[in-house]
């Protein structure tokens, strides 16, 4: 006798089927630009000294500060309920004040002009995409800073500290979030056309030689 079926597990089923695509079309799409970047920047340098790693935070400052000015906030959190968690300024501040930054001269720090974002939501998931990846790279990150500059997850570390333990969670549930949204295959290109812009812009601006003064 055959196994009666049951839709809600066929549906669930089809639902992380899609998931995985989508998301794997955005890991294939934004794959160049990152092993490029990977190429052109010295990971070890970057994070070795207070020097260098504070001028990452500046440059990381600079593009999300841009980032979250682009974004509606209110139109941003109908298709990321739980967008404001997700950002970033405050947390490079945080760190920035304690390398000894003022907030002040923070704010006058040079911001990326090169990314625009229009108001669709797919553009929000898409650079939301990137950034969230930034997340997982930071938490790679994290042991090394820890060990060269003595910086903790509350201090000076938290933008690389990201969600903490719930980083893993709160990837899963930005995956279940953009694959709701990319329920056609024209969103799902925006979203993807999104990923890549942005992807390209953090690129060009962090391997660009930028000089901060405080």
């Amino acid at each position: 006798m055959p196994h009666a079926t049951n839709p809600s597990a066929n549906s669930a089923t089809a639902y992380r089927a899609r998931s995985v695509t989508t998301l794997s079309q955005l890991r294939t799409a934004t794959w160049p630009i990152h092993s490029h970047m990977e190429k052109r920047i010295d990971v070890k340098a970057r994070f070795s000294s207070a020097i260098s790693y504070r001028s990452h935070l500046t440059q990381m400052w600079g593009f999300c500060a841009t980032v979250e000015s682009l974004i509606d906030p209110v139109a941003a959190r109908d298709v990321l309920p739980d967008y404001d968690r997700r950002r970033k300024l405050e947390s490079l501040t945080q760190d920035l004040t304690a390398l000894g930054i003022s907030r002040a001269a923070i704010h006058r720090l040079r911001r990326c002009d090169s990314l625009q974002l229009s108001g669709d939501p797919s553009a929000v998931l898409g650079c939301s995409y990137v950034l969230e990846g930034a997340s997982l790279g930071g938490r790679t990150l994290l042991p090394l800073i820890e060990r060269n500059l003595g910086l903790t997850a509350t201090h000076g570390a938290m933008f690389m500290a990201s969600y903490g333990s719930e980083i893993d969670a709160m990837w899963r549930r930005f995956g279940i979030t953009v694959e709701a949204w990319c329920s056609t295959d024209d969103r799902r290109e925006r979203v993807v056309a999104s990923a890549v812009t942005t992807f390209d812009c953090l690129e060009r601006w962090l391997c660009a030689e930028v000089e901060h003064e405080f």
